[in-house]
């Protein structure tokens, strides 16, 4: 059973998830936050699987709240929901440690299978959606020097050759399937380098190790 908190401060858009999600067998809600410091407070006292976290909250906005709860350690994974696919904020949302992000108008299938996915340690978001995104707001990036190179990120010493490239791929948007035709590997083999790469560098989940290669500048905006 998966356990989901809402967090958002429209009555009419809780109501409409907990509909959704009570019709689900395999999903409870154990709350409903209307804004950031209330869901801080739930996910604390209830340790849902996933927090549907709205950006736009009176008082602690989403993304603040993400960036605490991830802070905690909590095994908690956060689905940023928002009204555009490339509201401004989403993007702090996913540096701050949430595991996706969907749009408020999206389909119900699509947030169930998002929820899911989440909850499963996948990422929500598309690859090449990822990367649009990261592509659109890579002015958020601290600017590099220009003066003498940047030390290599500690993250990425333990890194093998084959996992470093995966990394890279990973942070241009190609999906498993693509890493696998185009490597030449069994998309198996492609899971388990990608876990390994989490594992070794302390990343979440899939848009975690996007961001990580944007921060370490193994991928550059196109």
């Amino acid at each position: 059973m998966t356990t989901v908190l809402i967090a958002d401060d429209q009555p009419m858009q809780r109501f409409g998830f907990r509909m959704l999600l009570e019709s689900q067998d395999d999903m409870t809600i154990v709350g409903e936050a209307t804004n950031g410091t209330e869901a801080i407070r739930l996910v604390d006292r209830h340790r849902p699987d996933v927090v549907l976290m709205d950006i736009r909250m009176p008082g602690l906005d989403g993304i603040e709240a993400t960036r605490r709860i991830i802070a905690t350690g909590a095994r908690t994974r956060i689905l940023i929901v928002t009204t555009f696919d490339l509201d401004e904020y989403a993007y702090d949302g996913l540096r701050a440690g949430a595991s996706g992000f969907l749009v408020k108008d999206a389909q119900p299938e699509e947030l169930l299978a998002g929820i899911r996915a989440v909850a499963s340690g996948d990422a929500v978001v598309a690859p090449s959606l990822t990367r649009r995104l990261l592509d659109a707001y890579i002015h958020h990036l601290p600017p590099s020097p220009t003066a003498a190179p940047r030390p290599e990120d500690p993250r990425l010493a333990t890194l093998t050759e084959r996992e470093r490239e995966i990394l890279t791929v990973i942070g241009q948007g190609w999906t498993n399937t693509e890493i696998a035709e185009r490597l030449h590997l069994a998309e198996s083999t492609v899971k388990t380098h990608i876990g390994r790469i989490l594992s070794k560098t302390g990343t979440r989940d899939r848009v975690q190790a996007v961001i990580l290669a944007y921060d370490t500048q193994l991928v550059t905006p196109a």
